[in-house]
């Protein structure tokens, strides 16, 4: 199956202290970066959502699309964005699956575990989870869906992910969290410091 990866990084990083979460450093490693490494192997391209001037992202020699909404609307301007870039440059990519940027320790069989839930569960979009918590900014989205999609975020200001994939037939896949559980996300300062005592954990 020809899948998509969208690096969502649109969003605006108050938590963080604002500026670009995603080109943070770790252990000397923007998470941007470390995302990019452990997605790529899984898809067929890659392409990154973000706002703003797209040079600072250049060195990582993407395709970066902004929110075709205006006011940082949240994750699904992102996908909208994504879903859009699919339609005109990898038509023969029917899903695009989505990730953080800040989640550095994200499932190396993410994108095959999301379209297996989908296609073992009839589904029409899948979303992962840990420790009984769904993520829904990691998901798997039709293209097809686009602009019903856009339909709500831009005709009836849906913005929040759980509300617009409530219309569908959602599958939630469930990852193990051992050593680390791959969605952990760095929001704050102290989550950098947190993800570096992680990654000695598991080197060690």
């Amino acid at each position: 199956m020809n899948v998509v990866g969208l690096l969502l990084a649109g969003g605006q990083s108050r938590r963080m202290g604002g500026g670009d979460k995603a080109l943070r450093m770790l252990d000397g490693v923007a998470l941007l970066e470390r995302v990019i490494e452990r997605l790529k192997p899984q898809v067929d391209a890659l392409v990154l959502n973000a706002n703003g001037d797209p040079g600072r992202f250049a060195r990582f020699g993407l395709p970066v699309v902004p929110d075709s909404v205006p006011d940082f609307p949240g994750p699904l301007a992102g996908v909208l964005a994504g879903l859009d870039w699919t339609a005109a440059h990898c038509r023969d990519c029917p899903f695009v699956v989505s990730v953080a940027t800040d989640a550095p320790f994200l499932p190396t069989d993410l994108v095959a575990r999301l379209l297996e839930g989908v296609e073992l569960g009839g589904a029409d979009l899948a979303c992962a989870a840990s420790r009984g918590r769904s993520h829904p900014v990691f998901g798997l989205w039709p293209v097809r869906l686009r602009e019903d999609l856009r339909r709500a975020v831009v005709g009836n200001g849906v913005r929040k992910v759980d509300q617009w994939t409530a219309g569908y037939r959602l599958i939630t896949v469930s990852f193990g969290d051992s050593p680390v559980d791959p969605f952990f996300n760095a929001n704050r300062p102290e989550d950098l410091a947190a993800a570096e005592a992680l990654l000695k954990t598991m080197a060690g």
